[in-house]
């Protein structure tokens, strides 16, 4: 079953604008999520806001956003306050520019949404600005408010729906150069390079979800079932076939090479 949608508002390019709904693309909803407890009762340990300086538990009603200023005082807003501040960005996804698909680099891309018309009225519309961003293969580039900050978004059509990603700000993104600079731009030696582009393909296969399951969580929920039985215990680690990370370096990486070609070709077998 298809989410809720987490926000509702419209889609706008110039005067041509349509109803549209945005539910997150990702979910963690299989996460799993631990508590405190108390060890002594096995009932939850609740949180409480205290005053820093009297240790004392304040109110929920005298609970305020604050903002700390550089001599360390703090500027006080009622939420009514914060919403005077709204942009028409809150309810409206105005896209202001195209720019080529290909020209925005994956490490500027934060959070997917999928947006989907929420009525029949407004599908033609919908189609019409999709299908015309496919045919230019470009992206439109917008401002969205999400969580009472305005955000540079994505557009980007994908099917019959469209994708729209957050965008990262300017300062968030730290220059590549800086930290990939100084590594020499060597290729290496043709025969080791030949026998990593054999083991590359030995490796390869189609994408899949499966190559991003995470283990950890298969381990925790084994660990929970092992628990709920009475006096039951963690299934024992499995032992690992691979030398451990970090370990002597004095194999030589031609035989590290030749060792895992062998590998894979006795698992091939």
């Amino acid at each position: 079953m298809p989410a809720p949608a987490f926000w509702k508002g419209y889609l706008k390019l110039s005067l041509v604008n349509c109803p549209v709904t945005m539910t997150p693309a990702t979910t963690d909803s299989e996460k799993i999520r631990f508590h405190t407890v108390n060890r002594k009762t096995g009932r939850r340990v609740r949180s409480r806001y205290v005053d820093a300086e009297t240790g004392k538990p304040v109110d929920e009603d005298d609970e305020v956003k604050g903002y700390e200023t550089s001599d360390g005082q703090f500027v006080t807003f009622d939420e009514e306050e914060l919403e005077s501040v709204a942009l028409e960005s809150v309810r409206t996804i105005d896209i202001e520019n195209f720019v080529p698909a290909a020209s925005i680099d994956w490490i500027w891309l934060d959070s997917p949404y999928y947006v989907t018309p929420s009525d029949k009225v407004g599908e033609e519309a919908f189609a019409v600005i999709r299908e015309a961003m496919a045919a230019k293969k470009v992206v439109g580039i917008a401002r969205l408010v999400i969580a009472r900050r305005e955000r540079a978004v994505m557009l980007e059509p994908r099917g019959k729906g469209i994708v729209l990603w957050t965008l990262r700000f300017g300062n968030e993104v730290r220059e590549a150069n800086a930290y990939f600079g100084d590594i020499q731009p060597g290729k290496g030696q043709p025969k080791m390079l030949q026998m990593i582009t054999d083991l590359i393909e030995q490796r390869s296969r189609d994408w899949s979800p499966e190559l991003v399951t995470d283990p950890v969580q298969d381990e925790l929920k084994a660990l929970i079932a092992a628990k709920r039985k009475k006096g039951g215990k963690a299934p024992a680690r499995k032992a690992e076939d691979d030398e451990p990370a970090g370990g002597s370096n004095v194999i030589s990486l031609m035989d590290a090479l030749k060792s895992s070609l062998d590998k894979a070709n006795r698992k091939k077998k």
